[in-house]
């Protein structure tokens, strides 16, 4: 892909893209370990709020 920027702007971001705070080894985005996060915490927040009206009934 071409850039639409000048040779010197260009250069400019590349210098900045190597900076050591923008080179962070980050794991994989896991979408199921975010859905069972989700519904762990849905679950336990449902389970809770029935324990709390069964206490104040």
């Amino acid at each position: 892909m071409t850039s639409r920027l000048n040779p010197d702007d260009q250069r400019h971001v590349e210098e900045y893209l190597q900076l050591a705070q923008h080179r962070v080894e980050r794991r994989p985005f896991r979408p199921w370990m975010l859905l069972v996060i989700v519904l762990t915490i849905t679950i336990g927040l449902g389970l809770l709020s029935r324990l709390i009206s069964y206490l104040t009934l």
